[in-house]
């Protein structure tokens, strides 16, 4: 039997002399990789557009905004903390900051400090037609704030670290180094001396929240700070943090004792709520003497707790 003819083409090559230009981009590009000596590429040009005025107002406003972000919310967390606006739901600051907005103690007290600082500068730094750079984070004040610095100086150092960093926001790295050197350059001996009764100023420090107005007894120097003992305790605190009451030796000595005193009514565990009334009473009480009534209510609670005081000579 006869096959049926086959339906499939015969394929003829090519017998052309003239080679057929690739217009595949493929192709094009395994071209290129053959012979990169010879690669032809070609770069677009993007015109950039200036910005309008009205652009480059909007442009300033919103950095601005971003700017002040750390600012506001500074501000808004003194706020709620000086007015005790937190007090319906949480007992105390640090818990609501907590629980509210995620925030450590050390935290939110950062984003405070540094909004102190932040307005220090607005107010200090010189105004002369030189456009400064102003912080955008709490994190850049943070050494600036921790140092406990006068207004203007924290104003000289902000100026000075911007000048390091060309003209621009310093990091906190920067800030710290200018701190520790001015520091450094303006070192002045520590003024006080132990046995000095000072009482305690605490400057946003979160560590002598509410023992604002509080007296105590210097136990030790350092070279920047103190060690004062209040009734309640002792506490490590900057020069900054601490005013002397200037009191003649003799008074010096009676507060040194009644110190004594209060203190072993403190350390009682088993005390009667009225027993902390009157030693806040007089552990704010900063003169050098009881009165009649109060040296009475003294003596009283120490025999209601066989506390035998004498008198040191």
């Amino acid at each position: 039997m006869n096959k049926p003819p086959s339906k499939r083409k015969k394929i003829t090559p090519a017998t052309s002399e003239e080679p057929k230009l690739a217009t595949d981009p493929a192709q094009e590009n395994t071209s290129l990789h053959e012979n990169p000596a010879s690669a032809t590429i070609t770069v677009t040009a993007v015109e950039v557009k200036e910005l309008t005025e009205q652009e480059q107002s909007l442009r300033f406003q919103l950095e601005r905004r971003v700017e002040r972000a750390f600012l506001e919310a500074g501000q808004a967390l003194m706020e709620l903390r000086d007015r005790r606006l937190y007090r319906s739901t949480h007992r105390t600051f640090e818990e609501y900051c907590r629980e509210r907005f995620g925030y450590s103690r050390d935290a939110a007290y950062l984003k405070i400090s540094a909004t102190v600082v932040y307005e220090n500068l607005q107010k200090f730094l010189p105004t002369n037609g030189q456009q400064i750079p102003m912080p955008t984070n709490e994190r850049q004040l943070r050494f600036l704030a921790k140092a406990e610095l006068e207004p203007t100086v924290q104003a000289n150092v902000w100026q000075q670290a911007v000048e390091q960093a060309g003209n621009k926001i310093p990091s906190g790295r920067i800030v710290k180094d200018v701190v520790d050197r001015i520091r450094e350059s303006t070192k002045v001996p520590n003024p006080h001396h132990i046995g000095e009764v000072c009482i305690l100023l605490p400057k946003d420090n979160p560590d002598l929240r509410g023992k604002a107005g509080y007296w105590g007894v210097v136990s030790h120097v350092g070279e920047y700070n103190c060690t004062l003992q209040t009734w309640d305790g002792d506490y490590t605190v900057k020069i900054e943090q601490m005013k002397s009451l200037k009191l003649l030796d003799e008074d010096c000595f009676f507060m040194q004792q009644l110190c004594v005193r209060l203190r072993q009514l403190h350390q009682v565990a088993s005390r009667d709520e009225a027993v902390d009334w009157l030693l806040q009473g007089l552990g704010k009480q900063a003169k050098p003497y009881l009165s009649s009534l109060q040296a009475k209510l003294l003596a009283v609670v120490e025999r209601e707790y066989k506390i035998e005081w004498r008198q040191q000579k």
